[in-house]
């Protein structure tokens, strides 16, 4: 029995040093720190990220991907140099067993019963307050297939109210897509597309939610002439 505990602690030191060794971003606490670093390793090496890293701009962010899988939020996590604020449906916010990391990383839990009054304010302090938050604006695992690609209009409305930047990236070759689990344990081939900042003010372009849609699903390479002349 005390030799199996030995092991354990023992396991437990070597993936703490080798996660604080990997770590890029300070989240305010070590043991934070560490999985922020084992998650790194995790996604570059078996799911073949590579060393990509999206570029964010100091101060309040507004960072939008599409959403494939329950891979995406790591992916994310390892491609930024700034610590992510997910928000996040309340039901799996208070899933068994993650709870405790997902308060942790400062994740704001959305009730998509329609009460989601505390979490816009919670998400609009958090970016007037200099940080990034991070969301899937088609609200739900979303595939690149589906019929509809227009985004839900909460993205927007955070960038207006906010008045702060929009990041779009767009994430492909994830394995098992569509899964929520299962994308953990498939390898996959994954690369992150980084499109040019939105700021505020194109947020309340009548066209944004469809254009930024395609762009996130795939549908659309850059944006079209009439607003490249806005965003210049």
């Amino acid at each position: 029995m005390m030799l199996a505990l030995l092991i354990v602690l023992a396991l437990v030191l070597v993936a703490v040093i080798v996660g604080l060794r990997a770590n890029e971003v300070n989240w305010g606490s070590w043991w934070v720190n560490a999985i922020d670093g084992l998650v790194r390793c995790y996604v570059r090496r078996f799911h073949r990220q590579g060393d990509v890293h999206v570029a964010l701009p100091d101060g309040g962010t507004l960072l939008v991907a599409n959403h494939m899988s329950g891979l995406d939020p790591l992916l994310l996590v390892t491609a930024c140099r700034r610590p992510l604020r997910f928000l996040i449906a309340e039901e799996e916010y208070n899933r068994f067993g993650l709870r405790w990391l997902f308060k942790a990383a400062g994740c704001i839990p959305v009730d998509r019963g329609g009460r989601t009054d505390a979490a816009f304010r919670a998400a609009v302090r958090a970016l007037k307050a200099g940080e990034v938050v991070a969301l899937f604006p088609h609200g739900r695992i979303f595939l690149d297939d589906q019929t509809e690609a227009r985004i839900k209009p909460g993205a927007l409305r955070l960038a207006q109210l906010a008045n702060c930047p929009l990041v779009p990236v767009r994430i492909e070759g994830v394995a098992a897509q569509g899964t929520v689990f299962s994308c953990l344990f498939q390898r996959g081939q994954v690369r992150l597309i980084g499109f040019p900042l939105l700021t505020s003010e194109h947020a309340h372009d009548v066209d944004m939610r469809q254009q930024l849609g395609e762009l996130l699903l795939g549908r659309r390479t850059e944006l079209t002439p009439q607003l490249e002349k806005r965003l210049g």
